[in-house]
């Protein structure tokens, strides 16, 4: 979550919004949050309910879920989706950061067409 913080101010500038779900209770999770004032939302999911929607693979033997990353667009489609096989796998904040510019280019594009018609 370190990484999320550092870049935080450039994922609100491509208008995302980020959202950790943790294994936690919503005690432990609260608990945590403001331990570390966090500057995103973060949402207990301690039964993996959230998550396993979009297939994140929990593991019992790496004691519980692994890492996941979804990009979500306004409409609730997945558009990008990484799952990660410990916390060392993970996409950094430039890759995700690349994939939201493109996202942001294809809905300009997209809006532009259909308010030129």
């Amino acid at each position: 979550m370190a990484q999320l913080r550092q870049d935080y101010p450039e994922f609100i500038k491509r208008q995302a919004q980020v959202i950790v779900l943790g294994p936690e209770d919503a005690t432990a999770f609260a608990a945590y949050w403001q331990q570390h004032d966090l500057p995103f939302i973060g949402l207990p999911d301690p039964k993996a309910s959230v998550l396993k929607l979009y297939g994140q693979e929990v593991n019992l033997f790496k004691l519980g879920r692994m890492p996941a990353q979804v990009i979500v667009d306004k409409n609730g489609r997945a558009r990008f989706v990484h799952y990660g096989h410990s916390m060392a796998d993970i996409p950094d904040n430039g890759e995700l950061l690349a994939l939201l510019d493109q996202l942001n280019i294809r809905e300009e594009e997209t809006s532009g067409y259909l308010t030129n018609l």
